[in-house]
């Protein structure tokens, strides 16, 4: 079996690689070659990999090897590949959650029952990847079935709640005013906070002020909506104030406030009396006798209710915090967004954002402030904007919907400011439109103004409307709602599959390489210790019983001679003894202590490289004969799941294809291959030898999202030619090593 080969040059195996053909049909031609290219023409002369398998020896062993779905189900060169080269195909993405079910919780297995059926046909096994993971999820289905649900309100069910009615709109804002006479004074100096329910018969804002007898404390103002929405103020009043007063001046409609308390820093205790207007007494609640409008306790139509957050940082601008303000660096002049002095603000209180523009602009973008929030919008949601505003200059602006500042989504927002000497409130709402979709920012035009100005920014605020029927569902709901889930999946999967896919990774990558709770192991996978962003955790809902509902659901679902297996990586770690290995033997004996959960066997994904550093190298062989010595003692089925290997230089560095692969580096990734399966021969038991699976058997090009421009395949890229490390794969299956000689 062993062939002995020449140590050829760089440009030799390149001639090599040009040699060895395709494995699924001869190449039919009669070429004189150098006596060089014959001295190495013995890739030509291997037969096809699973040739090599003593089946008398290892009857239940499956050579495999890891296949794009969708290009096996063609029928062609990937196809004749396979067939002819392995027992077992593993599809790298087609079995998964998130390839399958939509957002809407519905699932296509058309892709699955296509690659079913093309493996049935050729009498190529498949092997199932994978049920559970945390990877590749559908987030979006899976975190809408567990958020906060809406609860169904009767909109004829009432409560009682304060009723201001005014027919009329004046032009001052104090031209309606509703006085509470507090029945404890406020104290100068501490923070008080104002909460309650509110709403109106269209958008406003009202004025909230504190009085003495003789000093009015101004703000904050605060915002209703046409819906019941939570109002939160907090102030810390300048005086020992003695009034509440609530300005309505120019609203001219119904206002409604209801569950109102007012508490200082630090106190529970309620100031406003019948707060909640359970009854008619108004004790404290007074107006100006010539102020022509009525208040009373009337029971009001619960409806909907909703609130409305503010999403911008800083929005009255006395920190120095400028995330949510950016100006553009303008080609006409200064333009930056600064924070102003002490004065500057809204009717010269506190501080304000400042603009400068220049001169001559050749577009009304040219100079543009933009407001940034941490949240996209989605078209149909509704917000609320408004913000205090002057100019040295009177001026027009314009508004634009953008992604992020300078990535322009639509030609308006919230409408087109006009800018006076003199400080003005602006404000604008609506719906999010279907141009709008994906907004973050608001970006204000200010070169429509031809002229260098001064713009100033004052109380901004940009809010979103959230519903406030909504109930969170308790942890027991959560896990009840997920493990439905899982059980659709599953399944549905074993429907789809109809019994022919007999050995699944029933759970994908379950250990962190963290042990936080100091027991020795480390712990399951979470979003504390991952990537919560891109990821979907069961664990954390399911808790460690997570793996047991899937072991359950799979034997439940799928045929009874099923194999089950726990898949992850890095089991062959040196640089942790092969500690996660150790934590994963040790959570199966946990999950298997219940009694009845079996896990068949173990996946070593075996993603590794080979180290030109000979110290390094020594290393690795170590840990890997360590594993299959820890793999052997459990008595379970062993399974390397998705074998490659890439290439590191004595320096560390990772070699590329295109870096120039040499012969030397050839033959020692051929020798490392070797040396895999042989010593999972040797000390693996035959009875516990499920198989092992190439995962990437042709070189992936360099665009590929695993491992791109590595040379990791048997082959080179799209299966062209044979390379050493096929040789050297080949021979570790009979069991014999892989000698290069002069």
């Amino acid at each position: 079996m062993r062939h002995k080969i020449n140590a050829l040059g760089v440009s030799i195996m390149l001639l090599v690689l040009a040699s060895s053909c395709v494995d699924d049909t001869g190449l039919e031609y009669d070429v004189q070659k150098p006596e060089s290219i014959q001295q190495v023409e013995y890739l030509n002369d291997y037969d096809a990999l699973k040739t090599y398998v003593d089946r008398s020896a290892n009857p239940d062993f499956k050579l495999g090897a890891g296949v794009t779905a969708s290009k096996y189900s063609e029928l062609g060169l990937e196809y004749r590949v396979m067939n002819s080269n392995f027992d077992e195909i593993t599809a790298g993405n087609a079995m998964k959650y998130g390839s399958v079910v939509q957002d809407d919780g519905s699932m296509d297995f058309a892709q699955v029952v296509q690659f079913v059926g093309a493996a049935k046909e050729a009498n190529t096994e498949i092997y199932g990847h994978t049920l559970v993971w945390h990877a590749q999820q559908n987030k979006v289905y899976l975190e809408s079935i567990i958020a906060d649900q809406e609860v169904e309100i009767d909109p004829n069910d009432a409560n009682n709640a304060l009723h201001i009615s005014t027919s009329d709109a004046n032009a001052n804002i104090w031209d309606w005013q509703l006085n509470y006479v507090l029945p404890t004074l406020l104290t100068q100096g501490v923070e008080y906070t104002l909460k309650m329910r509110a709403k109106a018969s269209e958008n406003y804002t009202v004025a909230f002020w504190r009085y003495d007898g003789s000093i009015t404390d101004y703000g904050p103002d605060f915002s209703v909506g046409d819906s019941w929405s939570d109002v939160s103020i907090t102030f810390t009043p300048s005086m020992n104030a003695t009034t509440l007063q609530f300005c309505f001046g120019t609203f001219a409609g119904d206002l409604y406030f209801d569950d109102m308390e007012l508490t200082a820093a630090g106190s529970e205790e309620n100031m406003i009396e019948n707060g909640a207007f359970d009854n008619e007494v108004l004790t404290g609640w007074e107006k100006p006798s010539w102020h022509a409008y009525t208040f009373e306790v009337a029971p009001v139509a619960a409806g909907p209710a909703t609130w409305w957050t503010n999403l911008v940082t800083n929005s009255d601008v006395e920190s120095d915090d400028l995330s949510s303000f950016k100006a553009t660096e303008s080609t006409v002049g200064p333009n930056d967004a600064t924070i102003g002095a002490p004065g500057t603000g809204a009717d010269g209180v506190g501080r304000a954002i400042v603009v400068q523009t220049g001169d001559n602009p050749s577009n009304p973008w040219d100079s543009q402030f933009f407001i940034t929030v941490p949240y996209e919008f989605s078209e149909g949601e509704k917000y609320r904007f408004s913000m205090k505003i002057r100019a040295e200059k009177p001026a027009p602006s314009e508004s634009q919907a953008h992604a992020q500042p300078g990535q322009y989504l639509h030609w308006s927002m919230v409408g087109s400011p006009n800018f006076t000497t003199e400080w003005q409130e602006y404000s604008n709402s609506g719906e999010i439109l279907a141009e709008q979709d994906g907004m973050s920012t608001i970006a204000f035009n200010l070169a429509v103004f031809e002229e260098a100005n001064t713009y100033y920014f004052d109380d901004i605020y940009f809010e979103i409307e959230e519903s406030g029927n909504k109930i969170s569902l308790t942890d027991e709901e959560k896990a009840d709602t997920l493990t439905y889930a899982l059980d659709k999946w599953i399944a549905g999967m074993m429907e789809a599959t109809n019994g022919y896919v007999k050995s699944w990774d029933v759970v994908n990558e379950p250990i962190s390489g963290e042990d936080n709770d100091g027991d020795g192991f480390y712990d399951l996978q979470s979003a504390d210790t991952g990537d919560p962003e891109n990821n979907f955790y069961w664990q954390d809902y399911l808790g460690d019983n997570y793996v047991r509902i899937a072991v359950k659901l799979a034997r439940e679902y799928g045929p009874g001679d099923m194999k089950l297996f726990v898949n992850d990586y890095n089991l062959e770690s040196d640089w942790d003894d092969n500690q996660k290995l150790k934590s994963l033997i040790h959570w199966i004996e946990q999950w298997e202590s219940d009694g009845e959960t079996i896990i068949d066997g173990i996946g070593t994904q075996m993603h590794v490289s080979y180290h030109m550093n000979p110290e390094t190298q020594a290393s690795k062989e170590e840990h890997i004969v360590q594993m299959y010595e820890l793999l052997a003692e459990t008595g379970k089925l062993v399974k390397i799941t998705e074998l490659d290997m890439g290439l590191v230089d004595e320096n560390g560095d990772a070699v590329m294809i295109d870096d120039g692969v040499t012969q030397e580096q050839h033959m020692a990734m051929a020798e490392f291959y070797n040396f895999i399966i042989r010593k999972y021969f040797e000390i693996i038991p035959a009875n516990q030898r499920y198989g092992i699976a190439h995962w990437s058997p042709a070189d992936p090009p360099s665009s590929s999202s695993w491992r791109g421009g590595e040379p990791i395949g048997l082959w080179t890229e799209n299966f062209d030619y044979r390379k050493h490390t096929y040789v050297g794969f080949a021979e570790g299956l009979v069991g014999e090593e892989f000698v290069g000689t002069e």
